[in-house]
């Protein structure tokens, strides 16, 4: 479907905290390029009809202030809007409200790059000690590699065969790879190396099936 390393190698993920009106916060960024235009990209994470193609079904109002809701996950408020350059909104799930960021720029080259950042409240101790950020992170390496595969052909990939997929042996090898620059992103942003391995291995556990039913919740992308 994807080769698995050529797509690991293209994302840069990074730890990071900033505080904002809500308070401290925890930043996952995810980012990579695609051969497309700015509008191009946005109109794939904007237009209702195109974020099924490579993410979840989407309803609501897609504008400034509108609700949407991604069916099975998340749901949210739109709270900024500037096309083509990005769009905020909250980030609904399992009780608990935390944000995400995405912005859009052309490189050097014209390419398109599309960054996203996932913005959690400091305190959630327990459960940012028990995955690391893996916990959100592996779920948006998922979907930057949808984006990836929606970008470079017109057609959608079949629900089926990527569940079918990430459940053999190369997409085991993608998440655990996923959850592996996970590990090195948080260790870089100064975190005790034996813990964020701790984290990073049930993280990775959970998203591989080793461990079922212990999916990290909020976890998904």
């Amino acid at each position: 479907m994807i080769d698995v390393t050529q797509q690991i190698n293209a994302v840069r993920r990074s730890v990071g905290a900033r505080v904002i009106e809500a308070g401290e916060m925890r930043v996952v960024t995810v980012s990579q390029t695609y051969d497309s235009t700015v509008e191009d990209v946005w109109d794939a994470c904007t237009n209702p009809e195109r974020i099924p193609r490579w993410f979840l079904p989407v309803s609501g109002e897609l504008r400034l202030g509108g609700r949407y809701q991604l069916e099975g996950n998340a749901a949210g408020t739109v709270e900024r809007c500037d096309p083509p350059k990005g769009f905020a909104a909250t980030w609904e799930y399992g009780g608990g409200m935390s944000w995400i960021e995405v912005s859009l720029s052309t490189d050097m080259d014209g390419r398109t790059r599309f960054q996203l950042e996932h913005l959690a409240t400091v305190g959630d101790e327990q459960h940012w000690d028990e995955f690391g950020p893996g916990a959100v992170g592996i779920g948006w390496d998922m979907a930057v590699m949808g984006l990836a595969l929606h970008m470079a052909s017109a057609h959608p990939e079949d629900t089926e065969v990527v569940n079918a997929w990430l459940a053999g042996d190369e997409g085991k090898r993608f998440l655990t790879l996923s959850g592996e620059r996970w590990y090195e992103a948080d260790v870089a942003a100064g975190a005790d190396k034996a813990k964020a391995r701790s984290a990073a291995d049930r993280c990775a556990a959970a998203y591989t099936g080793a461990f079922p039913g212990e999916e990290p919740t909020g976890s998904e992308g």
